[in-house]
């Protein structure tokens, strides 16, 4: 596959498919999706609002207790090609009652879609976010964005994007927490996901942030978990450091002995360092 050895395809498979190297993923996925549903039932909770044209361009808010709050805007993971939000919503709890607007979208798969469209169906997303979350106890003004493994992806893209062209604030974003992220996309395109993502070279290039000057002017936390592979490290901190080359303050966390499913179940637990860490990043 592009000139890779069956040898070298295998080797990035291991270093960047979780799911072949954590035998029980599924199980995270299981008991997120129960403590969600829960969540959900406990919580005041908008779900499957539109913020685009098609049945996966959706979020779900779950507002603050009161008005004028700052707004986190969670991105799920799933190799653009996998997922829900309703996986995540657990992950609101300890960020609303921190005093917390919380937003979770869900977005188009690939191959439906190519990894292009979900960037600008994301951008979309905070366009929209913008214009409406005062209706929801958020503050337009006070917006911060995470994301984990592709959503750690999306949240470079974020950092990376012009928002004055956008008709928005130059600093729009107040704040961005990549976790497990992928920053440099080009590895994927020699993996098993390439079926799927159908990245070009031009493309891996354009959509990488790595790559990319980043736009934003805020403070980052790039963090990623202690049991995750070598490739997993490395590209969080090179982006670390390109973070602080371009003068953002950003912290570099890495978590005991985190498999890549182990740190996002830090983040409904609201004494956890990891959810202690974007609560201060959001002055909560």
């Amino acid at each position: 596959m592009n000139g890779k050895s069956p040898e070298e395809i295998k080797h990035l498979n291991l270093e960047y498919l979780p799911r072949l190297t954590v035998p029980n993923a599924e199980e995270y996925f299981d008991a997120a999706a129960r403590r969600s549903a829960d969540a959900r039932d406990r919580m005041t909770c908008h779900i499957d609002i539109p913020y685009g044209a098609t049945e996966l361009q959706r979020l779900d808010i779950f507002p603050a207790p009161n008005p004028d709050a700052p707004v986190l805007i969670f991105i799920h993971g799933g190799y653009w090609r996998a997922l829900d939000k309703s996986v995540y919503s657990d992950i609101a709890e300890p960020f609303v009652a921190a005093g917390a607007t919380v937003v979770i979208p869900n977005y188009d798969l690939c191959p439906t879609v190519t990894i292009a469209e979900i960037v600008d169906e994301m951008r979309r997303c905070l366009n929209w976010t913008y214009a409406n979350i005062a209706n929801f106890h958020g503050n337009p003004a006070r917006i911060f964005v995470a994301g984990h493994s592709a959503g750690g992806h999306l949240t470079g893209m974020m950092m990376a994007t012009d928002w004055q062209a956008e008709g928005l604030p130059r600093d729009l974003l107040k704040g961005a927490a990549p976790i497990s992220g992928l920053f440099d996309i080009e590895p994927h395109r020699h993996t098993d996901l390439q079926a799927d993502i159908r990245l070009t070279e031009q493309e891996a290039a354009a959509l990488s942030p790595q790559n990319l000057p980043l736009t934003a002017r805020c403070p980052v936390i790039c963090a990623v978990g202690g049991g995750e592979s070598a490739s997993f490290h490395r590209q969080s901190k090179d982006f670390t450091e390109k973070c602080r080359a371009e003068g953002l303050p950003c912290d570099y966390l890495e978590l005991d002995k985190d498999n890549h499913f182990d740190i996002t179940d830090r983040l409904h637990r609201p004494g956890d360092p990891l959810t202690r860490a974007l609560k201060r990043l959001m002055g909560i």
